[in-house]
């Protein structure tokens, strides 16, 4: 591992700043977005909404088969573009507009009563919600595609040095990330009330909270058409045009851009099969079940992960221009393997924020691992360039997301199979939040009636307080008998759902105690409700061996696929020192055509 010697940056490849920061805040979209509808959609509509894990797995890879043809096409589309504005920048403008909209859309499942009353069952209702999401979907992983592609080609072209293209990249994942950390942060906001309302959960807090974020969105799309600039445009204008199949060829016959794309899928792959489970073992094995105290924890580690790609970018750079990519890659996938055996002693429920231990060497590991690909697939169409005289940056990176993304899908189907392996119970998480929720209710309409807001009579006030205590022992019967069913599927859960039915027993005690009682003065009432929806909380739990099987998988997966990368990292062949030969032959080549010779 030698040191190269600095290399100097020609005038007009350097980037200046403000671009530069306008190309990586683009990283919103494909990083920020991207992430958030494949693992919080997975999870809210898993946990709140009672949908099946496998069958949010299945609708998660359809959106990545229709890639298998929309990615390429997008590509090829946008190499063969000629208008004013060059052939990048009409796509990001329209690609983010349509990404705004759709995100809020997908969020807005109908759960109206006259739309519940259209199905027959509750089962038929929630295959309706499966494909209402599958359609959102779709539409909006598209919308990505149309920005993200022509976004991805744009920064292989808006310079021509090879670690000037490394800084643009990194800018774009750095600023991804930041707006990434919003993930766990958007699942905290969207619990709480001024989102969700009285009794609702963080399907209903995403609704509203989805619209902020269109908000800040489409100006930024504006913004980046205007400034992120195509400096080559001028001489692609006379770039023969391709055909389409002829692209697809050319990019599978090329060894270094197959082995490239082999690296990144591979570990890619393995930190996708399992992004999903850290929620469920932060919530469930660190918090016991409580979403709302490991909300903070979520946010937080949201925050160390931003802070850590901030301060990861500075040895990023400076690696890249002393040991060259592949070695800077090897060291971003050892920093992957070290922080999933930490995660072996630092998940632990006493002391619940070790986990910022791996967060910070995953972060910092990723944010170079993930940055460095674009970079290196740049220096591969500058090479396929010198080969064939055509630059078609845009087929190139459209195939190598769509192989990262298969791998997102494929991972997508795999995590819902693994969360039932797992045999985490999805049933118990949605009946507990209607236990709750009810409680709530009835807790903000003492906190109402307390305060003089309620209009209404004694009688009337009683009547309401009564419905939502009645509607608690109605779902606490639910739970109950779902229990036991559980208990005679799963034996080996029998004295968990034995502490479980415990804790049912004494929030139903409490409950016709409250009915007792009669319901008069709101301060011991809000008191003694607060105190049962704290209990509540505790029938969350799941079972010990189902917690144990979650952070085996969880650990265990990324690290194996993470060695597989690494060894076949070292059979990379694209030096640094080709990388500059390359770059002066097609210097060469540009100036005798300037000079007609």
């Amino acid at each position: 591992m030698h040191l190269n010697t600095k290399h100097s940056i020609a005038k007009e490849d350097k980037i200046p700043l403000g671009r530069l920061v306008a190309y990586g805040m683009g990283g919103l979209v494909p990083v920020a977005l991207f992430n958030i509808a494949g693992q919080l959609m997975g999870l809210v509509a898993n946990i709140s909404l009672g949908l099946s894990a496998f069958w949010l797995g299945v609708i998660m890879i359809i959106p990545r088969l229709w890639d298998a043809v929309s990615d390429p096409l997008i590509g090829h589309i946008s190499d063969n573009t000629r208008t004013p504005w060059g052939r990048r920048r009409p796509f990001i403008l329209l690609g983010g507009i349509l990404v705004a909209i759709s995100f809020v859309l997908m969020w807005w499942i109908p759960d109206a009563e006259t739309v519940k009353g259209v199905f027959a069952t509750e089962a038929s209702y929630n295959w309706f919600r499966l494909v209402y999401i599958l359609v959102w979907l779709l539409i909006f992983f598209t919308a990505c595609n149309i920005f993200e592609i022509p976004h991805g080609a744009l920064g292989m072209e808006m310079s021509g040095d090879t670690h000037e293209r490394t800084r643009l990249f990194t800018a774009k994942s750095f600023l991804g990330n930041l707006f990434a950390m919003g993930t766990p942060w958007l699942f905290f906001l969207a619990n709480l009330d001024v989102f969700s309302g009285p009794g609702g959960n963080e399907a209903d807090g995403m609704r509203w909270v989805s619209m902020l974020i269109a908000v800040v969105l489409i100006p930024l799309s504006i913004w980046w058409f205007f400034v992120c600039k195509e400096p080559g445009f001028a001489a692609i204008k006379a770039q023969e045009k391709t055909k389409f199949w002829q692209s697809i060829k050319v990019t599978f016959k090329n060894r270094t851009f197959l082995i490239l794309v082999g690296i990144f899928f591979i570990l890619g792959m393995g930190f996708n099969f399992v992004g999903l489970l850290n929620y469920y073992i932060s919530i469930f094995y660190l918090y016991g079940g409580d979403k709302t105290a490991a909300g903070p924890l979520l946010g937080i580690n949201g925050t160390i992960w931003a802070v850590t790609g901030l301060l990861a970018v500075f040895p990023l750079n400076w690696m890249d221009r002393r040991i060259g990519k592949r070695n800077t890659l090897v060291v971003a996938i050892l920093l992957m393997c070290g922080a999933q055996l930490s995660k072996i002693v630092c998940y632990n429920p006493q002391l619940p924020y070790l986990v910022i231990i791996p967060t910070i060497m995953l972060s910092a590991g990723m944010l170079m691992f993930f940055t460095l690909g674009p970079s290196m697939l740049g220096d591969i169409c500058d090479e396929d360039e010198l080969k064939t005289g055509i630059r078609s940056d845009g087929s190139y990176y459209s195939i190598y997301w769509w192989f990262f993304k298969m791998g997102t899908a494929f991972a997508s189907l795999v995590t819902g199979s693994l969360i039932l392996l797992s045999q985490f119970d999805q049933m118990q998480s949605t009946s507990v939040d209607k236990v709750a929720g009810n409680l709530a209710i009835a807790r903000s309409e003492v906190v109402a009636w307390e305060s003089g807001m309620q209009s209404y009579g004694s009688e009337s006030r009683t009547q309401k307080i009564r419905e939502q205590l009645d509607g608690s022992l109605k779902e606490v019967g639910k739970l109950r008998a779902h229990f036991l069913e559980r208990s005679n599927e799963v034996p080996e859960s029998g004295t968990h759902v034995a502490t479980l039915l415990e804790t049912l027993d004494e929030i139903e005690r409490g409950i016709n105690e409250l009915n007792a009682g009669g319901l008069m003065e709101p301060e011991p009432l809000i008191e003694q409700l607060g105190r049962q929806i704290s209990t509540t909380r505790r029938l969350a739990e799941q079972t010990p061996q189902t917690l144990l099987r979650l952070r085996i998988i969880e650990i265990s997966l990324p690290l194996v696929l993470s060695i597989f990368s690494l060894l076949l990292t070292f059979r990379y062949p694209l030096s640094e020192t080709r990388v500059y030969e390359i770059k002066a032959e097609m210097e060469r080549r540009k100036a005798s055509v300037l000079t007609g010779q």
